[in-house]
């Protein structure tokens, strides 16, 4: 029984991580790109590695993995957040069709300031309306 359990666990992480390559590869600009890695890899990666900790049947072996996957939950969407948005403020452009664009105009390039929705009403009522 464990030997199916491990054989499907380690198929789906398997497909899962195929599925982000091949999305690296077919994705059209490097937002979607992050978008499919982080999501993808990761739940392959913890897949994998669960198949891992039942093959082995050992307690040491199980509490490792399960700190590498929630290592993995953790820091693997921060990480890609950090590299959109370096990649956003360096000017790397989105895929033409992006119908959506949520930080266009809140970005100033000369401070390096991000400026929310409620900082630009506030600052235009602190003006009288006017914007700077």
């Amino acid at each position: 029984m464990t030997d199916i359990i491990i054989i499907a666990l380690s198929s789906l992480g398997t497909i899962f991580i195929l599925l982000a390559a091949v999305g690296v590869v077919k994705m059209p600009d490097l937002y979607l790109r992050i978008s499919v890695t982080t999501k993808a890899a990761t739940l392959g990666i913890g897949l994998i590695l669960l198949a891992s900790a039942f093959y082995f049947n050992d307690s040491a072996i199980t509490a490792r993995v399960l700190a590498i996957i929630v290592f993995m939950l953790l820091t693997a969407p921060v990480g890609a957040h950090m590299i959109g948005r370096a990649s956003y403020f360096t000017g790397v452009k989105m895929w033409d069709k992006s119908k959506i664009d949520e930080l266009e105009g809140q970005y100033d390039s000369k401070t390096h300031k991000l400026h929310s929705e409620d900082q630009k009403s506030l600052r235009n009522n602190k003006d009288g309306g006017k914007a700077k």
